[in-house]
């Protein structure tokens, strides 16, 4: 009977040296992390986001290995990003996005990640990629996007300049680094690469049983508002039966490219005749982003 008594109770004892060594701990640390986080958010909308930043980056250094470490990072981006910081706030959800894979800050983070590539690419922030340029006699947007490769349409939206005059002496902001853009047609998918950085994805149609080309082209033509030619007969862009929408960046393999779409429907699906076809607000930024010359790898 004493045996029997004796059991149960150094069950109850080894569960309770187990809940003490094991769990307890993690449920502390766990509720340490929150606390932070929650004070985090508190203090930042009391109008303290100095504080609440310290609170963010305490729970980063000190629960390194905790998915709370990513949360914290999540809305620490948010805070620099009200701030106007865009790069601190980018990097700190490129962090977030890389160190902790979870669903969660997964789904946050990435696209946080590419809207601010684009906000920062489209402003006159400064930073690895790009210059300042100060203005020469003789000058042109034109010519200053000659000599550096890159658009002009780049240059208007990155300086906020709505025409083409510029003056002696202006500091413009001109962006250096190469452009290529890859289409995987396996997830209709176009993938715009900075250097060798991928800074925004975008869902596109590719062409009907697979045809759509793969290989290494480069972007040899491009048109605003483009005329279709078909059976010999041209469509004004004006025209309902026009499907090439609002930009044509043609390649040197004649009759293919990327272009937008009357048909937004169809985007993520085998769809087209060969080409590659966008939404038309992403194409026309694709459009001034991207110069004559740039690189296209479509891949199955």
């Amino acid at each position: 009977m004493k045996f029997r008594t004796y059991i149960p109770i150094a069950i109850v004892i080894i569960i309770a040296i187990a809940l003490a060594v094991f769990v307890l701990p993690k449920l502390s640390i766990g509720s340490k992390e929150s606390g932070l986080i929650n004070s985090a958010r508190s203090l930042d909308k009391d109008g303290k986001a100095d504080e609440a930043i310290k609170e963010l980056e305490k729970v980063v250094a000190e629960y390194p290995e905790s998915k709370k470490a990513g949360e914290a990072l999540i809305v620490l981006g948010a805070i620099y990003e009200k701030q106007g910081k865009l790069v601190d706030a980018r990097d700190s959800y490129k962090k977030a996005f890389e160190s902790y894979p979870d669903a969660d800050i997964v789904k946050d983070a990435g696209p946080k990640i590419e809207e601010l590539n684009m906000e920062i690419l489209f402003s006159p922030y400064v930073d690895s990629c790009s210059k300042e340029y100060t203005v020469q006699a003789g000058d042109s947007l034109v010519k200053i996007a000659k000599v550096f490769g890159t658009t002009v349409e780049l240059l208007r939206r990155s300086n906020n300049i709505s025409g083409n005059t510029i003056r002696l002496g202006q500091r413009l902001k001109v962006v250096t680094v190469r452009f290529s853009v890859v289409v995987d047609k396996s997830q209709n998918l176009l993938m715009l690469k900075q250097n060798d950085d991928v800074i925004k994805t975008y869902k596109v149609s590719t062409g009907t049983n697979n045809c759509t080309p793969v290989g290494t082209f480069r972007i040899t033509t491009k048109l605003v508002d483009p005329v279709w030619y078909k059976d010999g007969k041209a469509i004004p862009p004006t025209s309902p039966e026009n499907i090439l929408g609002t930009r044509w960046m043609g390649f040197d393999k004649e009759g293919y490219g990327i272009h937008g779409t009357t048909d937004p429907g169809s985007l993520g699906k085998q769809a087209t005749a060969g080409c590659v076809r966008m939404r038309n607000p992403e194409v026309e930024e694709l459009y001034d982003i991207l110069p004559e010359g740039t690189e296209v790898t479509i891949v199955d």
